[in-house]
């Protein structure tokens, strides 16, 4: 037992804080590690647990107590690795490490390892970033492709036809024609486009990424006129949700792939509005010019 240094109330808390993350993390990396199919990710995830175990105890020498690892965060990172990805999960969570790394520094003064354990911390994020290689993080590219074009393509169309038709239903079939029609399209060109380029890239998978994330924004995007009557409100609840789906795919892509959110997001957010109001605009002319009533 190391000797016990003179710690105020606020640093002795800060210590069982730390202390209890590092147990939670120890436990989240050994349920991904159980999770994951490649035995080099396996082996390198079990070494960052046994890591967080090894601080944990460090931090436990000078709290003198064994703390309870906190059950629904293992449980939520577990979850989060299994729907979007382990190396979503583990970025996000090594978002939140960084946070302790600046009171671990403080500490330094207090207990001579602070440092070190706030420099492993860092070489662990390091070692993530080159260790992971998913599936479906290689096929971003054809999601990114899919989803840009269904939310650009078909909330255009959308806010024409909202206005030329002023129909929910006619509105909802139209849209699903257009939209089905286009994802095939998109499809096809995605897979000829990944047949010509010399990558590892499976062609079909890529063409049914980039199909099922088309065909997943055209199903969110025509729902409001499916359960709604007032064609101007269905127009609105389908543009908050393409920018729900802006924010959190770019929100998934800035963590796993360690980019800038805001300008992203900012970028794909004003053209699908602009094409929007551009494509509102249309269809409230054509209907004068043309004179429709539906």
């Amino acid at each position: 037992m190391k000797e016990r240094p003179s710690l105020t109330p606020e640093q002795r808390r800060d210590l069982i804080a730390y202390q209890r993350d590092e147990v939670t993390e120890h436990h989240i990396y050994g349920r991904l590690a159980r999770a994951v199919r490649s035995p080099e990710n396996r082996q390198v995830l079990e070494r960052i647990a046994a890591d967080e175990l090894r601080h944990a105890r460090y931090w436990s020498e000078y709290t003198g107590e064994e703390v309870r690892p906190n059950r629904p965060k293992i449980w939520l990172y577990f979850l989060i690795g299994r729907i979007f990805g382990i190396t979503f999960a583990v970025k996000l969570m090594e978002r939140g490490e960084r946070r302790a790394h600046e009171g671990y520094a403080r500490l330094e003064q207090v207990l001579p390892g602070a440092e070190r354990i706030a420099r492993e911390e860092e070489e662990h994020e390091q070692a993530l970033i080159g260790m992971l290689d998913e599936e479906r993080l290689r096929y971003t590219g054809s999601i990114v492709l899919g989803l840009n074009d269904a939310l650009v393509e078909l909330t255009g169309a959308l806010a024409g036809l909202t206005f030329a038709l002023q129909n929910t239903r006619l509105i909802a079939m139209t849209g699903a024609v257009t939209g089905i029609a286009a994802a095939l399209s998109m499809a096809a060109s995605e897979y000829l486009s990944t047949r010509a380029e010399e990558t590892d890239r499976d062609p079909v998978k890529a063409a049914l990424y980039t199909g099922a994330a088309y065909i997943f924004a055209v199903l969110v995007l025509i729902f409001p006129y499916l359960v709604l009557s007032n064609y101007v409100v269905c127009l609105a609840a389908t543009l908050v949700a393409g920018l729900v789906i802006i924010a959190f795919f770019n929100y998934y892509i800035s963590v796993a792939r360690d980019v800038p959110f805001r300008r992203r997001f900012l970028e794909m957010a004003v053209i699908s509005l602009g094409v929007a109001a551009i494509s509102f605009g249309i269809g409230a002319l054509l209907r004068a010019l043309f004179g429709v009533e539906v």
